[in-house]
């Protein structure tokens, strides 16, 4: 084993796997390699079981510059999450294997949107509040952790983000938590994070959340099949109506 790591740098590991949802990994990989920039103290790496090119759920393709192996000490991993293959990388003994590894001397693990679901299956959720993407929220009761509806979420050294771009925020407070307001508030000015949605923000006392259970239901069988004791606890914390 050849690790990257060296005494004077903390590493900040971005995992990824086959099917994750691109701006979960790259919202806060770009803040975040804004704090190294700005601190050369830290530095990002993607890593993977290879670096081999693999398929994100939008058609653009990912590789990661490292192996497991080679960054096997982060200070901080960040999990990204997506919809049927993160479901799938609940059963990877490989990637929970990395993520349980590194959770044992690592300052933080964190996750975006679903990829709390991966750091459920590794066990890390355990006792723990944490969120994720609105419609997988009731799911992370199976999984030991006490579900919370916030944009991101600590409990000790867990840190998860809701959905999607909420990665982006939760990667601008662990900047502020890290190196303080002023080095955070530069890394949001120089990517420029200054969001007016053009449809404002989303009313959630209007969305139908036990709605969309069957879509989730079918995406989870669809992924777990193979593995019915885990399908069936997370079947059973879907919202109903």
């Amino acid at each position: 084993m050849v690790s990257i790591m060296t005494t004077e740098q903390r590493t900040i590991a971005f995992v990824i796997y086959p099917g994750l949802t691109p701006l979960d990994i790259v919202g806060p990989l770009q803040v975040l390699a804004g704090l190294a920039a700005f601190v050369p103290e830290y530095r990002v790496a993607v890593v993977a079981a290879n670096t081999e090119k693999m398929p994100s759920d939008s058609g653009l393709l990912l590789a990661a510059e490292y192996t497991f192996d080679e960054v096997p000490d982060p200070f901080i991993v960040v999990v990204p999450g997506g919809m049927t293959p993160t479901l799938a990388a609940m059963t990877d003994e490989r990637l929970l294997r990395y993520l349980r590894e590194s959770a044992s001397g690592a300052h933080l693990m964190t996750s975006v949107c679903t990829g709390a679901l991966l750091l459920g299956a590794a066990g890390l959720l355990e006792g723990r509040r944490a969120t994720t993407h609105w419609m997988f929220v009731t799911v992370l009761a199976a999984l030991g952790a006490t579900p919370a509806r916030e944009r991101w979420v600590q409990d000790g050294p867990v840190l998860t983000a809701a959905g999607v771009a909420a990665g982006i925020d939760m990667a601008l407070h662990l900047a502020q938590q890290l190196e303080g307001e002023e080095v955070a508030r530069r890394i949001q000015t120089m990517i420029e994070y200054d969001p007016e949605p053009p449809l404002g923000s989303i009313d959630w006392s209007t969305v139908d959340i036990p709605g969309y259970t069957p879509v989730l239901e079918q995406t989870m069988r669809e992924a777990l099949g193979e593995h019915p004791e885990l399908l069936e606890k997370l079947v059973a914390r879907l919202p109903r109506g």
